[in-house]
């Protein structure tokens, strides 16, 4: 028997639960109208918010630095890796965000691998609300640190947990600032509250506030304006900027500590210049204007009435993430199928990603979407889920 053979019986058990994840191939640059195995379909899946993925602002900001820089980095940050390009990125993210520092990393997954475990360890504890992300989840598991779940969102729970706590060394508080599978925004000033009372600190993965939340997209510190009293903002490039990578935003001692401590900072190489170049293009762009941040939210709006008023199930979402609840998952997954074949490129999200019986159409909307094109696509969801018995 071959010792991989298990492989062979988990994927069948995927596919006859209807979990087996149909991963499609893209075929030119990201944008409102994509060609997907072949076909043009419209694009309501991405994460490219405010339509940079393929703006011609990155795209020559990244020709000019392979010119200058050339392709790869060939080292990690801390022996040869760290270019001029990576230190005016960090100097202008701490300006954008209103924070003294930051420290960028290969993504935002990697951002919160290095954070966790370096400011917690076996004598601590740390909160998390029960729907944070996968990075967040591992970024904990590495640390070795006892977790404590609290009820998604519930400032109430967190509390009455956190009060029984009293034999730790540090205390830290995790939560996502948007819910990227259901668009929520987490109650941050009573999250902060709760950690001045008891002593804790305080972290947020605003990976999908990024660009979306607050002035001009600054994020959800901003959206509640509390500056100065949220100890650690995890941040993402790979979704509103529309390029790849991730950062920690903080106080200049934390960043030099992780420049120390954070282990993806130390042992993988640095972000290429064409990226880095790009990223420091969106922040340009968002700092001379906040007008495709008022374009998603309008077509938020537009989208989020529409399909509420026709009896669809959006869930609470206050962002552009928007969930079109169908519960079983073989339903969702047809229903996704269902809307490719009519051009329209939504995917299905199911079990492990969502709670079994919580499957999902997850609509992404952007600013590069049209009205016109917004229309149409809730024209073909109504009628293909009339057809499923879904509304």
């Amino acid at each position: 028997m071959n010792n991989l053979d298990f492989i062979n019986e988990e994927l069948d058990k995927l596919k006859e639960a209807g979990l087996l994840i149909n991963i499609r191939t893209i075929e030119g640059p990201q944008g409102a109208w994509i060609k997907v195995d072949g076909k043009k379909v419209l694009n309501l899946c991405s994460n490219n918010y405010l339509g940079l993925a393929n703006g011609p602002q990155l795209k020559t900001a990244s020709q000019k630095a392979i010119d200058a820089y050339g392709v790869g980095p060939a080292a990690v940050r801390t022996i040869a890796g760290t270019t001029t390009l990576h230190k005016e990125l960090e100097r202008k993210l701490a300006l954008f965000k209103g924070a003294e520092s930051t420290i960028s990393f290969q993504s935002g997954f990697c951002a919160n691998l290095a954070v966790i475990p370096a400011v917690v360890g076996k004598e601590d504890v740390v909160f998390s609300d029960e729907l944070n992300h996968a990075s967040i989840i591992d970024g904990c598991r590495l640390s070795k640190t006892r977790t404590v779940r609290y009820e998604h969102c519930n400032p109430e729970d967190l509390q009455s947990k956190i009060q029984t706590e009293k034999d730790n060394k540090r205390k830290l508080i995790i939560t996502d600032g948007v819910f990227s599978m259901e668009g929520d925004i987490a109650p941050l000033p009573e999250i902060v509250e709760i950690a001045e009372k008891y002593n804790a600190i305080t972290m947020v993965d605003d990976a999908h506030g990024e660009g979306v939340l607050g002035r001009g997209g600054r994020g959800i510190v901003d959206h509640f304006n509390l500056h100065g009293k949220v100890d650690i903002e995890v941040g993402t490039m790979s979704k509103a900027f529309g390029v790849v990578g991730g950062y920690i935003a903080g106080t200049k001692r934390l960043t030099d500590y992780l420049m120390q401590k954070g282990r993806p900072f130390l042992f993988s190489s640095a972000v290429t210049a064409a990226d880095v170049a790009a990223c420091i293009a969106v922040v340009d762009t968002l700092n001379e204007s906040d007008d495709l941040v008022k374009k998603l939210w309008s077509n938020t709006g537009f989208f989020q009435d529409r399909m509420k008023q026709i009896g669809f199930n959006i869930g609470n979402t206050k962002t552009p993430i928007t969930p079109v609840m169908v519960g079983d998952a073989r339903t969702a997954r047809d229903f996704s199928q269902k809307l490719f074949d009519e051009g329209i490129f939504a995917q299905s999200i199911g079990y492990p990603i969502v709670p079994v019986g919580k499957a999902r159409i997850r609509v992404m909307l952007s600013a590069t979407h049209s009205e016109e094109d917004l229309t149409w696509a809730i024209d073909h969801f109504e009628r293909i889920g009339n057809a499923l018995g879904i509304m």
